[in-house]
């Protein structure tokens, strides 16, 4: 086979977005250079108008602009300004290139892009989460009307579709059961991110507690808010930072003040993500009450910095916690607090826990991510 062109399809994309934008960067530094390889994104630009980026010389990025009000949260009527402005230049790139498969992120909206010219270009579908009908609270009623009229007909033409966990596959099957997915979970950057000189946290010093993500319902923030309190009262010595920006926030500081954890909770907002591996290395537990996840990049990335993990059981929690965490079943604050504690009064556990955490991070390379997924393309073309 000669060059392999691949249209890559991703209504979000850094700096617009979250993981799968984070995700979608990352398989684009493993395609880079490739002279095997030529790679075309259509993306999104967080300001009206339409602009092309070289992002190595055999990718280049296609970013059509909207009138976002936040780059971290999609409003209903921005998704489908996107999609609507998306569809010109989506049919241009075909008149001009002769792709051999196409490659969505989000089975919606981007996936309908793909499934309204399937006839013409296979294409593979990236489920990321949000869009595989769950638990998500503001999106219910989407789920509903496009869940059969939209999504099914989107994954039935699809010549295939990929889960990042376990977990969001099986959720993807109680949807769809006749559905045939493949399973290529994220990847983390082992050299960006690494453990500090001394793991495990200071045995005479609080335990800092770290966790990542936008601030929405599904994170159950509260719930983590909630643990920290019940710490505090029981005379545990511990702080938790908050980073992420969301809608949530003034919800989240009158908790805060309510319960007087103005000095043991930080609300760092958004954070530029050079600035995360320090972040990471200046925390001793990760802990997450997530209600659904794909993959957290966020907990893989604590994991290559050494960081335990504490979390409430979700999708993609089997294949990244084992022996370098806890995960708690119920969904209690009291029962988070507990695990928090039993690390905190035991840190030559939570040591070991923060070396277990980094060999398990260093199975999930984004070289593997990127081979598996050539694997998927050259299946379809062939």
């Amino acid at each position: 086979m000669g060059t392999l062109n691949v249209l890559m399809l991703n209504y979000e994309f850094p700096p617009i977005g979250g993981g799968g934008g984070q995700a979608h960067r990352a398989l684009l530094g493993e395609y880079a250079n490739r002279a095997d390889l030529h790679v075309d994104v259509l993306t999104c630009a967080p300001q009206p108008g339409f602009e092309v980026e070289t992002f190595a010389p055999n990718i280049k990025i296609h970013k059509v602009g909207i009138k976002k009000a936040h780059l971290h949260f999609w409003r209903k009527s921005e998704v489908l300004a996107w999609l609507r402005r998306a569809k010109g230049p989506y049919r241009r790139l075909l008149r001009e290139r002769r792709y051999d498969v196409a490659h969505a992120f989000f089975g919606f909206p981007t996936g309908w892009l793909c499934y309204r010219t399937a006839g013409r270009l296979p294409y593979v579908i990236s489920l990321r989460g949000s869009d595989v009908p769950g638990r998500h609270a503001r999106l219910q009623l989407e789920y509903k009307i496009l869940g059969p009229f939209v999504f099914k007909p989107i994954w039935r033409r699809a010549a295939a579709l990929v889960a990042c966990s376990e977990g969001l596959k099986a959720r993807a099957l109680r949807f769809m059961p006749s559905a045939q997915i493949d399973v290529i979970p994220n990847g983390v950057d082992l050299k960006r991110f690494g453990p500090a000189e001394t793991s495990g946290g200071d045995s005479r010093g609080a335990l800092r507690l770290l966790t990542v993500g936008r601030l929405t319902e599904t994170k159950r923030l509260p719930l983590l808010i909630d643990a920290v309190d019940h710490l505090r009262k029981e005379g545990c010595d511990v702080s938790l930072t908050i980073v992420g920006g969301g809608a949530l926030e003034a919800e989240l500081r009158q908790a805060m003040g309510q319960k007087g954890l103005g000095d043991a909770i930080t609300l760092a907002g958004r954070v530029d993500g050079g600035e995360m591996p320090d972040i990471y290395r200046g925390h001793d537990v990760f802990v997450s009450a997530s209600v659904q996840e794909g993959m957290s990049n966020a907990m893989l990335e604590a994991m290559a910095s050494g960081l335990p993990i504490v979390t409430t059981r979700c999708e993609g929690v089997e294949e990244l916690v084992t022996d370098n965490g806890l995960v708690v079943d119920e969904p209690q604050a009291a029962r988070l607090a507990q695990a928090i504690k039993s690390l905190g009064d035991d840190r030559p556990a939570l040591a070991a826990m923060s070396r277990a955490a980094r060999a398990q991070a260093e199975r999930f390379t984004w070289s593997a991510v990127a081979d598996r997924y050539l694997q998927i393309y050259e299946k379809v073309v062939t």
